[in-house]
C-alpha cells in the first residue's frame, strides 16, 4: 500500500475525534446593554467601568459533563474588549472563595488572554474537568486596562464579586466589592453524554427569578433543573429583568434576541415562553410613561414570530400564560403598573395562548397561580410581596408544573 495512504489513515485513528462531542448549554445569563446613569428609572447595579480588577462570578450548572466552556459576552460594546487572564474553579461558600485545587486557567485559541471584538463573544478552548450535575463554578476574568461594562445582566439573583488586581486564582478574595449582576460571564457549555439536550427557560424578571431569595439558587429555571438534571436534560435560563415582546431598554426586544439566547444554544430542543407582562404594564407608567397601551392583538403577532422562528430551526416551543398581577408596585414609584383595563389585555392574551393552539404546548402558570377567590391576583402564599413577582414558593409550584422534556 502506498506509504502516504498509510500515513493518512494511521493519523485519522489517532487523531481526536470530534463526532463523540455533544456540547449542551448548562448554564446562561443572557447579556444586555446598559443604558446611562440617570436615562431610566432604575439604576444598572453594575459598575460603569473597570481597571485593573478580577471580576468573579458564580453559577451553578443544570447537566454535567467532562469538559466545560466558558462563554464571555462583548455584545453590546462599542470597542473591543481585552480579557487578561481567565480562570475557572469549583466555587466553595458565598464570599467568592474557591475549592483549593480545582483552579485551572481557560485560554482562547491556545492563549490564556483574548480580545473580544465589538459586539462578538468568546467562547473558551475545551477544558477538561468532570462536572456532575448541579456543580457550581467560579469563574474569574481579569481585565488589565480600563474597560467600559456595556455588556451586563441585571438583577442576578446571585452575588459576584470584584476585587483589585489579577486575582483569578485567588483562594478567597477578602475587601473585594459585591456584584449584584452579571458583567462578563454569559455562558457554560458542557460536553455531555448524548442524548443530553437543554430547554431554555426564555422571559422576564419571572423568569430571571426577582423576587426568589438571592443565593440560594430558587429561581423557577433553578427548581426545573435540579429536576431535570438526572434525566439528562440542561435548563438554561434567558430570562431578562424588564423584557418585553415588543419593546428594548433592559434587554432588545424578544424576537431580535430569540436567536442568540434561544436558537443558537447547543443541544437546544424545547424554549418555554414567559414573557409579555411588561407590554402591557410599562406603558403609562414610570417605566414608559409616553407609550400607548399595549393591545393583545400586537403581541400575538409577536408570539407568532417566535413560534416561526423556533419552528424554522426545529425547536419545540411551549406558550406560558401571564401570571395575574393585581396591585403589583402598588407604593411604589411605578404605581400604575397595573390597572383593570391592562389586565383585560393580559386576559385577551392568555385565552390566545390556552385556545389558539399555535404554540406546541401551554404551560398555564396563571391557573396555577391565581387566587381562587380573587382571579386577578396572586395566591397570598405564591406571591413574593410585591404582587407581581411570585416568591420561592410560587417559582417552585412554577417548576413543577411543567413537563418532563
Amino acid at each position: 500500500m502506498n506509504k502516504f495512504i498509510v500515513a493518512i489513515l494511521a493519523a485519522a485513528f489517532i487523531a481526536p475525534s470530534h463526532a463523540a462531542e455533544n456540547w449542551v448549554a448548562s448554564w446562561q445569563a443572557s447579556p444586555h446593554a446598559a443604558w446611562p446613569s440617570g436615562d431610566f428609572a432604575l439604576p444598572t447595579g453594575v459598575p460603569r467601568t473597570l481597571a485593573q480588577q478580577t471580576v468573579r462570578e458564580t453559577a451553578r450548572i443544570s447537566v454535567g459533563g467532562r469538559r466545560v466552556r466558558i462563554v464571555l459576552s462583548n455584545r453590546y460594546g462599542s470597542e473591543p474588549l481585552v480579557i487578561g487572564e481567565a480562570h475557572v474553579a469549583r466555587a466553595a461558600g458565598a464570599d467568592g472563595g474557591i475549592v483549593p485545587g480545582t483552579d485551572q486557567a481557560l485560554t482562547f485559541g491556545g492563549r490564556r488572554g483574548t480580545v473580544i471584538p465589538a459586539g462578538a463573544p468568546a467562547l473558551s478552548d475545551a477544558l477538561e474537568l468532570p462536572l456532575a450535575p448541579l456543580e457550581k463554578l467560579a469563574v474569574s476574568v481579569y481585565l488589565p486596562q480600563k474597560t467600559p461594562l456595556d455588556t451586563l445582566h441585571w438583577g442576578a439573583q446571585q452575588t459576584g464579586h470584584i476585587a483589585a488586581g489579577n486575582a483569578v486564582a485567588a483562594a478567597a478574595l477578602p475587601g473585594a466589592s459585591p456584584l449584584h449582576g452579571r458583567a462578563l460571564l454569559a455562558g457554560i457549555w458542557v460536553d455531555a453524554a448524548a442524548p443530553t439536550r437543554a430547554v431554555v427557560a426564555f422571559g422576564d424578571s419571572i423568569t430571571d427569578g426577582n423576587g426568589s431569595t438571592p443565593d440560594k439558587d430558587r429561581r423557577w429555571p433553578d427548581y426545573l433543573a435540579a429536576r431535570l438534571s438526572a434525566d439528562g436534560v440542561a435548563v438554561v435560563n434567558a430570562g431578562i429583568s424588564g423584557a418585553r415582546l415588543l419593546g428594548d431598554r433592559m434587554g432588545a426586544n424578544a424576537a431580535a434576541r430569540f436567536e442568540q439566547d434561544v436558537l443558537a444554544q447547543p443541544g437546544v430542543h424545547t424554549a418555554v415562553v414567559l414573557m409579555g407582562i411588561n407590554d402591557i404594564g410599562w406603558p403609562q407608567s414610570a417605566f414608559a410613561p409616553q407609550e400607548a397601551p399595549m393591545t393583545a392583538e400586537r403581541m400575538i403577532a409577536a408570539y407568532r414570530q417566535l413560534i416561526a422562528q423556533a419552528r424554522a430551526r426545529g425547536v419545540r416551543i411551549v406558550g406560558g400564560t401571564l401570571l395575574p398581577f393585581e396591585g403589583a408596585l402598588q407604593g411604589t414609584p411605578f404605581a400604575g403598573y397595573y390597572t383593570p383595563a391592562k389586565d383585560a389585555v393580559r386576559g385577551e392574551v392568555n385565552q390566545w395562548i390556552r385556545e389558539s393552539g399555535e404554540f406546541d404546548e401551554v404551560a398555564d402558570f396563571d391557573a396555577l397561580l391565581r387566587d381562587p377567590r380573587r382571579p386577578s391576583r396572586m395566591q397570598p402564599r405564591y406571591d413574593s410581596g410585591d404582587h407581581l413577582h411570585p416568591g420561592d414558593a410560587g417559582y417552585a409550584a412554577i417548576a413543577h408544573s411543567i413537563g418532563r422534556y
